[in-house]
C-alpha cells in the first residue's frame, strides 16, 4: 500500500506512479461523491498522452479513450446490473479499466478471474486536497 497527499494540482504524481507501473488490469475507484474519482480519470487519461475529453460515465457505463483506456461507472447501476449487462468480459481486454464505485465483491470477482487489479481510496480532505490510498493486488 502507497499514500499519497496531494493538492488537485498535483494529482500528476499519482497518474504518472500509476501509469508507469500499471498498464493492463482493472483500477476500483473507491471514494464519496465528488472525491475525485473522475478528477483522478482525467489526469490519468492526459499523461497517457490521450487528448480527448473525459466526462463521467455515469448515465452511459462506459467511455473509451484511446484504444486502451476504458472508464465505467457504476454507481447508478450497481455491480449486479453491470455484470448481467456482460460487462465482466469487457474488463478483460487488454488495457487499464478505471471502475468508479467499484467495490469488494468486484475485487474478488478479478482476484478470482486472475485479472490484475489495483484500489485507489479517495478521501477529501478539503476542497484542494485528498489523500489517496493505493493498494496494488497482482494476479
Amino acid at each position: 500500500m502507497k499514500k499519497y497527499l496531494l493538492k488537485l494540482n498535483q494529482i500528476e504524481t499519482l497518474a504518472q506512479d500509476i501509469c508507469e507501473n500499471f498498464d493492463n488490469g482493472v483500477i476500483i475507484l473507491k471514494g464519496d461523491l465528488a472525491s475525485g474519482k473522475t478528477t483522478f480519470t482525467k489526469e490519468f487519461v492526459k499523461y497517457k498522452g490521450i487528448v480527448e475529453e473525459v466526462t463521467s460515465p455515469t448515465f452511459s457505463l462506459q467511455q473509451c479513450y484511446g484504444d486502451r483506456v476504458f472508464h465505467y461507472d457504476i454507481y447508478n447501476h450497481g455491480l449486479d446490473h453491470f455484470i448481467s449487462l456482460g460487462m465482466l468480459e469487457e474488463l478483460e481486454k487488454d488495457g487499464v479499466h478505471l471502475v468508479e464505485w467499484g467495490d469488494e465483491k468486484l475485487k474478488e470477482i478479478l482476484d478470482a478471474a486472475e485479472i490484475e487489479n489495483m484500489t485507489i481510496n479517495i478521501k477529501k480532505i478539503d476542497d484542494n486536497s485528498r489523500e489517496y490510498e493505493v493498494n496494488y493486488a497482482h494476479a
